[in-house]
């Protein structure tokens, strides 16, 4: 780009490249004008909110030739932006580019003020049926050994019953939710607060590959786009808007994860959080936001289920819409954890499941009888118990 305005030749190149495609057109503006939206509180940008009242294509060509108001800023960048060659490094990457009117493009998304350019989707799942049936499971990075195991627990109870786990792939609760889902190779979405090119944190490349596997990763930026505060913060609205609820299982005062919550709040999506120790200062954001009305207490996969079928005011859905056997509403907590546990392939001890839940060996083992009655659990010739097929994923 030559000065701080595009050329003649840069003017004409710009609308050459996007044409009448909005395709195109939403790449383009995705390298020139980024959502910094950082809370719901936060008014929209001018300039976003003109680009989505015109329309991409009309919008850009209005760029370009600097017929856009209070756009200088963003004319400047025109003339560095190269639609193919974009489209090249998204497809070098596994990615693809998913805008409105795409079949994997969730409704959820398209809110004013909310709905990004587009999306770059890595990974094998449809990102509109994962998003069909879905609950945010967010917290604190500086996490405790008692957040995550919640934050496991949370994500393998409700993957293990057809739920999509959504969440940032940050350290701590984030990373702990997914591999919870992963755990029971269940239904997992991962929104990057960095270019499809990039992984953030860089420790976490190894959870996100495997989330690509068995779900999607997603993002609304650009290439190269590095992480930065604002792109956390403005990332979060995603993670809320494709969520039927935001669970909270960890955060202090001023955690980040609030931030999810109070784009869930300002939708109109049950909150819930999980309290936490009263002299840990860790679950101090949790415990305000369930004093304050603005959350409900969870402590387990069916309240955050229950809390996730009041969507739309859907408190009368019937059972089968819930997820995959509601029936195990009708367990103890202590048999739901069991169940939760238990995996249709590998056949773990009594004893092994108690130690894992610090419960007696012998109440583990009425309860898993009791269970096998019921048809939720059975037990093979070595002794080991495994969850019964019929109980482990919708149908």
């Amino acid at each position: 780009m030559s000065g701080t305005q595009p050329t003649a030749a840069e003017v004409a190149r710009a609308h050459a490249q996007v044409g009448t495609d909005e395709r195109r057109a939403r790449i383009a503006w995705s390298r020139v004008l980024e959502n910094r939206r950082e809370r719901a509180s936060d008014s929209p940008l001018h300039l976003l909110s003109e680009v989505f009242a015109v329309g991409h294509v009309e919008a850009w060509h209005r760029l370009v030739d600097g017929d856009l108001p209070r756009s200088a800023s963003a004319r400047a960048h025109v003339g560095g932006v190269d639609v193919d060659a974009e489209l090249d490094r998204v497809t070098r990457v596994g990615s693809r580019v998913v805008i409105p009117g795409d079949a994997d493009w969730p409704a959820t998304l398209s809110v004013p003020g909310i709905e990004p350019h587009l999306l770059h989707v890595r990974g094998q799942g449809s990102l509109t049926e994962l998003a069909q049936q879905s609950v945010a499971v967010v917290g604190s990075r500086a996490s405790t050994g008692y957040g995550e195991a919640i934050a496991r627990e949370l994500g393998a109870g409700l993957a293990g019953r057809g739920w999509s786990v959504v969440s940032g792939a940050a350290f701590g609760i984030d990373a702990a939710a997914h591999q919870g889902a992963l755990a029971v190779q269940g239904p997992v979405v991962a929104v990057l607060p960095c270019g499809p090119d990039r992984v953030y944190p860089e420790g976490n490349r190894r959870l996100v590959d495997a989330v690509a596997e068995r779900g999607v990763v997603i993002t609304e930026l650009a290439t190269g786009t590095v992480a930065m505060r604002h792109r956390f913060l403005a990332r979060n609205r995603i993670i809320a808007a494709l969520s039927m609820a935001t669970v909270v299982v960890e955060a202090g005062l001023r955690s980040g994860s609030l931030n999810t919550a109070g784009w869930a709040e300002m939708l109109g999506r049950p909150i819930g959080a999980v309290p936490g120790p009263v002299t840990q200062m860790s679950s101090a954001g949790c415990h305000e936001w369930i004093q304050k009305g603005r959350a409900a207490l969870v402590t387990d996969t069916a309240e955050v289920l229950a809390l996730a079928a009041r969507v739309g005011d859907a408190t009368d859905l019937p059972v089968e819409q819930l997820g995959a056997a509601r029936e195990l509403d009708a367990m103890t907590p202590d048999q739901r954890r069991i169940h939760d546990l238990l995996r249709v392939r590998v056949g773990r001890t009594a004893g092994a499941v108690a130690h894992e839940l610090v419960l007696p060996v012998e109440e583990v083992i009425a309860e898993l009888s009791l269970m096998s009655l019921e048809g939720w659990a059975e037990q093979d010739d070595d002794g080991a118990w495994r969850r019964c097929a019929r109980s482990s994923r919708p149908g």
